[in-house]
């Protein structure tokens, strides 16, 4: 085997070009919110984000799930709702409608997502950089804190500095540049295939919910019952598999997935398509990036083929846009002071150091076929301020799908309404580090708790009840 061709870049200084107090590292449904609670506390918060804009995969035409329990409660509050009630002034966000497979769907609007997010962060005064990637990191002596980021973009190599840095880049990448242990996929390496998003209008959806709730022994769909499309004019459709079966026999359509999704829009007319699939995608390589967003494309005309000729109200659909970017799902995932399980999950486990409760299934599109997991608790479960915090680098916080978690548990956590609380947690945690000249695993649990709870964050107790300021202290039996 030749041996590589390497160059050594010669060594140079870099010019320190932000200093904050609290520096946010991607712009999606976690950072948003981690960057606006950090802000509140009138620190000087910064946020760096590789695309033109803020909103991450709340802006490739997805729902936001999670917002709602299995006993359909509404399980989040506090800064996410305050940003769906936001996206409301302008018509852009849907009510929390109760779903038989999801739980719960909040439909938004994806242009107006990015419009609102960057307002709210510039209103609370955060510093937002655009075009900007984190290139690497510059740590103490000691290696266990980092004193800056390096950042890469149009304006050449810099550094920001800060006291205490939240990585929300879903894909752990400042975790990872630290040298903090991470994870991918399952046992066996296997990692959630990403999905390119597409956009389809002209769609009678009116036909297509009426023919799945009367034409019901026809048109199957997963675990949602014929009279859930009787009773909502706006919804999600997952199944019709038979109707798939018959494209692939007929029109030889090469279709990646098992199931149609279909995600009607907030516009009359315009679904959201979720069913391209690219296994072995590796979220964090470029050229496995590339080559998924290659094949993604390649898959889009047979699955607009099976739409327009199979599937009811599609007859005259045609084709307007893709999302900017793949819709993934998993990659690295830290190691971290506690790491959630599959059993925290499904026994609806508590947390003396609980900073957000989560509600959404184990939800796992299977890495070697083409099918998906899923497995409901039952009610609702915790997730720790522990997993945020990487066992060994002490001015971290991570939020997000990249929290400690295994395979499993991440497979529940990973929506955006429950990353966007875990953003708040974090956001919140780092301005108490940074106010009282703490590291962030030294914040006090009770402190940052009850600051979540003033906030309108949602936490429970030991019997389901909300929690209150006064009524946070709750003893987790061993």
């Amino acid at each position: 085997m030749d041996t590589p061709l390497t160059f050594t870049e010669p060594a140079r200084e870099l010019e320190v070009s932000a200093e904050y107090d609290v520096l946010v590292v991607g712009g999606g449904p976690a950072g948003l919110t981690a960057a606006l609670a950090a802000a509140e506390d009138g620190l000087k918060v910064g946020l760096l984000e590789s695309r033109s804009f803020v909103g991450g995969n709340m802006t490739i035409g997805l729902p936001v799930l999670g917002f709602l329990g299995q006993k359909g409660n509404q399980v989040i509050y506090g800064l996410p709702q305050k940003f769906i009630d936001r996206l409301k002034v302008r018509d852009a966000a849907s009510e929390h409608r109760p779903c038989p497979l999801h739980m719960g769907i909040t439909l938004v609007e994806p242009e107006a997502v990015k419009t609102v997010g960057l307002e709210m962060l510039t209103e609370a005064g955060v510093d937002v950089v655009f075009y900007t990637f984190v290139a690497g990191v510059i740590m103490s002596d000691d290696g266990s804190a980092i004193r800056g980021v390096i950042t890469e973009s149009k304006s050449g190599r810099n550094v920001v500095i800060a006291k205490v840095v939240i990585d929300c880049t879903g894909d752990a990448d400042v975790a990872y540049r630290a040298g903090v242990a991470t994870e991918k996929g399952n046992e066996h390496g296997g990692m959630q295939p990403p999905t390119l998003m597409f956009c389809l209008s002209n769609v009678d959806t009116e036909k297509l919910r009426t023919s799945i709730a009367v034409e019901k022994r026809t048109y199957l769909t997963d675990f949602i019952p014929a009279e859930y499309f009787g009773q909502n004019n706006q919804f999600i459709v997952v199944g019709l598999r038979e109707l798939i079966a018959k494209a692939r026999t007929e029109r030889n359509l090469e279709i990646p997935n098992e199931r149609t999704i279909i995600i009607t829009g907030l516009k009359k007319g315009e679904v959201w398509i979720n069913m391209t699939r690219v296994t072995g995608t590796d979220g964090t390589d470029a050229r496995s990036l590339t080559n998924g967003e290659i094949v993604a494309r390649r898959q889009i005309d047979d699955i607009v083929e099976y739409l327009v000729n199979y599937v009811p109200g599609f007859e005259d659909a045609h084709f307007t846009k893709t999302a900017p970017f793949l819709g993934i799902r998993e990659t690295r995932r830290i190691v971290g002071r506690y790491t959630m399980n599959e059993q925290d999950v499904l026994g609806c486990r508590h947390f003396e150091d609980a900073i957000a409760v989560a509600s959404y299934p184990i939800d796992i599109h299977r890495p070697g076929d083409e099918g998906c997991t899923l497995i409901w608790c039952g009610d609702c479960y915790d997730i720790p301020y522990r997993s945020l915090l990487p066992a060994h680098i002490e001015n971290l916080i991570v939020a997000g799908r990249s929290i400690s978690a295994t395979h499993e548990a991440m497979g529940a956590i990973r929506v955006m309404a429950t990353c966007m609380a875990m953003g708040e947690a974090a956001g919140r945690a780092a301005g108490i580090a940074v106010t009282q000249d703490i590291l962030p695993s030294e914040v006090d649990i009770h402190a940052l708790r009850r600051k979540l709870l003033d906030n309108g964050a949602y936490l429970r107790g030991l019997e389901g009840e909300r929690l209150t300021p006064e009524t946070e202290d709750v003893s987790v039996p061993a």
